[in-house]
């Protein structure tokens, strides 16, 4: 068995507790029944940050496909976006769900706040720690309805808890459905290998860049919490890595450049999709300059595209992985979410840092609450 084929398997039994929670389904199908009647809602609002709102946001993103809910993500102190929501959203008839590990969270908190006069008992959830809170507290004094957040789960881990499967099951998504191929997903070599390959190229090339290079829109809010995931859990004692994503072919006129000729400090995720769109060019435009344009599907222009790159990337001896996605369904986005929380654990062992902490960030926090008290803007 290789070292890092070990090291794995010692991360799966060390992390049995939170992983098993994680991958479990009949725990959700029980809690979430008292939440059946709020499937009646069309438009549906979370406010939260960080992790307890960027996995629902990547899942919505996803599939979006497959369901009619309109959902509104609030993760940020935008005045004009809150007057907007506000102004072009019949919120008397939209459900909150207000979520937050720690209950205090000053922008989850402020923008609660903002919509007060909407929230009622019968079309407010509040997912938070069973502990004295500000919002646990909210929610026995107005009784809004309450959804425990369980304490040995980090915020940038809960996709697959309650945090964000509470949300997916009101987009209409049966949870199961995230869930079914998990225990096996865990154990499976080939994805074990995959991530012990890519965690040798980061030891041998001293890598301190990844860089996700994304040709599939529909993962955009996927990556975006992938970059929490890493940022957050190995940025800390002066290591980590810092995680950048490059939406393509866009940054094809960008970026390229410096990835390919400057500094070789990166390791390349080529985000990729076998999907085959319906939007195809027409011979009569192109002239015999551009004619090998004609008749193409826009995916096989953009296909083509991320074969040259990837080939540049070989030839230069850049580092890089695919992952191609084949199916746009619950069982591949669920897939994602365990691989990366996965080889993240696995990072923090390899660079000898703690994933589940982040101090810095609680410094930031301290300092915020002491200018507000003190009027110190």
């Amino acid at each position: 068995m290789s070292p890092n084929i070990k090291i794995i398997n010692d991360i799966i039994t060390q992390n049995s507790i939170l992983l098993k929670y994680l991958i479990n389904n009949s725990k959700f199908k029980i809690k979430f029944k008292k939440f059946k009647k709020f499937k009646k809602f069309k438009t549906i609002l979370i406010i939260g940050m960080g992790g307890s709102i960027l996995g629902a946001k990547a899942i919505y993103d996803f599939l979006k496909h497959k369901t009619k809910k309109n959902f509104i993500f609030i993760d940020n102190l935008d005045e004009n976006y809150l007057k907007s929501i506000k102004k072009n959203n019949n919120l008397s008839k939209s459900l909150f769900i207000i979520i937050s590990k720690s209950g205090n969270t000053i922008e989850t908190i402020s923008n609660t706040y903002f919509f007060k006069s909407f929230l009622k008992s019968k079309n407010t959830i509040i997912l938070t720690e069973n502990k004295n809170s500000f919002l646990r507290n909210l929610a026995k004094e107005k009784k809004f309805n309450f959804l425990e957040h369980k304490k040995f789960i980090g915020g940038r881990y809960s996709v697959l808890s309650e945090v964000g499967m509470l949300p997916a099951y009101l987009m209409g998504f049966k949870v199961e459905n995230f869930k079914k191929n998990l225990g096996k997903f865990i154990y499976n070599k080939k994805i074990i290998l995959s991530s012990a390959n890519l965690i040798n190229k980061l030891k041998i090339k001293s890598a301190k860049i990844l860089v996700f290079f994304n040709y599939v829109p529909e993962l955009n809010n996927f990556l975006y919490w992938s970059q929490q995931l890493f940022a957050e859990s190995l940025g800390k004692n002066k290591k980590g890595f810092i995680p950048v994503i490059s939406n393509a072919p866009k940054d094809h006129h960008s970026l390229l450049q410096l990835y390919l000729d400057g500094p070789k400090d990166k390791v390349f995720y080529i985000v990729s999709s076998s999907k085959q769109g319906n939007l195809k060019t027409k011979s009569d435009f192109f002239n015999d300059n551009v004619q090998y344009l004609s008749k193409k599907k826009y995916n096989d222009i953009k296909n083509s595209q991320k074969n040259a790159f990837l080939r540049v990337l070989k030839n230069k001896k850049i580092p890089f992985r695919e992952i191609n996605i084949q199916k746009f369904n619950e069982d591949t986005i669920g897939k994602l979410f365990l691989q990366f929380i996965m080889e993240t654990i696995f990072l923090g062992k390899l660079i000898n840092v703690n994933p589940f902490d982040q101090p810095a960030v609680e410094e930031v926090k301290m300092l915020t609450r002491k200018f507000l008290v003190s009027k110190k803007f």
